[in-house]
């Protein structure tokens, strides 16, 4: 049987973050549905102290996601946790633009705040290490 997933990242700032990735993507915010959240608070299901604004919208304070545009990818979920980030990650994205643009997208990517972490190669393969904002390793291929 297959399934299906979400990449999930713990977050400090997980709206800030989702911003973030979503630019450094080119995906999506997904859509807050303020009518739902206030259904539940008013329903007693959540409390006010678990809503956030965010750039105007009512958003959950716990989490924010981003999608693919086409819908194409597994959306990505930041949810907020307490702790900060404190090893390497286990798991990371591999950005993949093709060699000719790796330059060009980490300087993008290091404009938007993201931090260079080393650069690597086996055989053919190129790719540079960035950290997000957060700390939260990715690589451009």
């Amino acid at each position: 049987m297959a399934h299906t997933f979400q990449v999930t990242v713990d977050s400090a700032a997980p709206h800030d973050l989702a911003d973030w990735w979503a630019e450094a993507l080119g995906w999506e915010r997904e859509p807050s549905d303020e009518a739902f959240i206030r259904r539940m608070v008013n329903a007693g299901h959540a409390a006010e102290s678990d809503t956030t604004h965010h750039r105007g919208a009512l958003v959950w304070a716990v989490g924010a996601a981003i999608v693919h545009p086409e819908g194409t990818a597994p959306r990505m979920l930041f949810q907020r946790v307490p702790e900060p980030k404190t090893v390497k990650n286990r798991v990371h994205l591999d950005v993949r633009v093709g060699r000719e643009q790796i330059e060009a997208e980490v300087a993008r990517l290091v404009g938007l705040g993201a931090r260079e972490l080393h650069r690597g190669s086996q055989g053919p393969s190129t790719w540079v290490t960035l950290a997000d904002p957060e700390g939260n390793e990715l690589c451009i291929s």
